[in-house]
């Protein structure tokens, strides 16, 4: 999604633009996510919270979290500057970075779903978050309090107000926090492919290049042919034997589609809180999310997560069989939870972005715009600098 955006608002500028990728566009984690367009989601996945969860996380005894120690300790810096990064001083500044992001993204979706022909796939009915225990009452007030000093509604629900709006739920949740501004896809795929296709349709080129090299490079030119700058493609060690380690580091997920069993839905997607794991219908079946697992980027599978969260699901809602085979994404990610946007330090002409981590559906068309403005030295968006490549490179 990022690359794609990035492709489009350059093109809208009158730049000719070659995007080049290993599959087809719409294939990877663009493809595997819960297509949810998170206005809400402001909050750095390491944030203050964190320490009081450490203990759990750390030992493999949460749903949220697979952590492969074997991995971690090939890369201790990234873990403890992940930690570093959640201390209470630096998460006021960390939050309004990432609201500057989310802000608009239903917005800019709804726009370039309408440009691409896709806007069937858009339903905006929100979130709804979940929480199992009568501890979620106040845990669901809190963050309604929290969204509502950011300017952004919600509404609490207890057992019959999560009924009223879910009534295919089990009973089985206490509290709830219906978030309308936020919006959801029926397939992330579909949407990215189409915004890929709308590239092509206005003259962009495509090229899937499965055993590109990491040192490939492609270019972008204004109207007039001339060369105006580049964007790296391969893996994040080319960028490292140029001397820039961008700190980046994987987090895997896995996904499953089940088919609901006769008269059941959902119209929305749905967070279980204590379960970790997103459920959303989508044109495939219901998909059901698992949490984060730190591992190599190429090591096997592990199911732990998906299995767990897949029981779980099916206490929530009444789900029949499988529906396809279990899918596994990787969402690059930075210590800080911020993407990295901007000009490379010490290389003209190569810009970066990425790092998205769980929002690289949902930011994808703004980062695209900053990357285009700043290449054109036109004023940005949103403040660019807290995602500034310096600050890590």
């Amino acid at each position: 999604m990022v690359g794609v955006s990035c492709a489009l608002s350059l093109q809208k500028r009158g730049f000719a633009v070659t995007l080049i990728d290993r599959r087809e566009p719409g294939r990877e984690t663009s493809y595997g996510n819960a297509g949810v367009l998170a206005r809400s989601s402001i909050v750095p996945l390491n944030n203050p919270g964190l320490y009081g969860k450490i203990r759990s996380y750390l030992g493999n005894r949460h749903p949220a979290l697979n952590l492969d120690w074997s991995r971690a300790l090939t890369r201790p810096g990234w873990l403890l500057r992940f930690l570093w990064e959640a201390r209470p001083s630096k998460a006021a500044a960390r939050i309004a970075a990432l609201e500057s992001l989310t802000s608009s993204t239903v917005e800019r979706h709804r726009a370039l779903m309408a440009e691409a022909g896709v806007t069937h796939r858009l339903r905006e009915t929100g979130t709804l978050k979940l929480w199992r225990s009568e501890a979620g009452h106040a845990a669901a007030q809190a963050e309604h309090d929290f969204l509502k000093a950011h300017g952004i509604t919600s509404q609490v629900l207890d057992r019959q107000g999560i009924s009223g709006v879910e009534p295919a739920l089990n009973p089985i949740f206490h509290a709830g926090l219906l978030c309308l501004e936020n919006a959801s896809v029926d397939s992330p795929g579909a949407v990215t492919q189409a915004y890929a296709e709308l590239f092509a349709q206005r003259g962009g080129r495509l090229e899937v290049e499965r055993d590109a090299s990491p040192q490939q490079l492609h270019h972008f030119q204004d109207d007039v042919g001339q060369a105006e700058g580049h964007q790296q493609l391969g893996h994040m060690a080319e960028l490292v034997h140029m001397g820039l380690d961008p700190r980046l580091d994987v987090e895997r997920g896995y996904h499953r589609h089940l088919r609901a069993k006769p008269g059941a839905r959902l119209s929305r997607p749905v967070y279980d809180v204590d379960a970790a794991y997103f459920m959303a219908p989508m044109e495939e079946g219901y998909r059901v999310t698992s949490g984060v697992d730190l591992s190599h980027r190429d090591a096997p599978d592990n199911h732990r997560q998906i299995d767990q969260v897949t029981m779980s699901a099916r206490e929530a809602f009444p789900l029949d069989e499988f529906a396809g085979d279990t899918w596994r994404g990787a969402r690059p990610t930075l210590p800080d939870s911020l993407p990295m946007i901007g000009e490379a330090p010490r290389n003209p002409g190569l810009w970066l972005a990425f790092g998205n981590q769980h929002l690289g559906f949902s930011t994808g068309p703004i980062t695209g715009e900053i990357v285009a403005t700043l290449v054109c030295g036109e004023t940005p968006p949103v403040d660019p600098t807290p995602f500034a490549p310096g600050r890590y490179l």
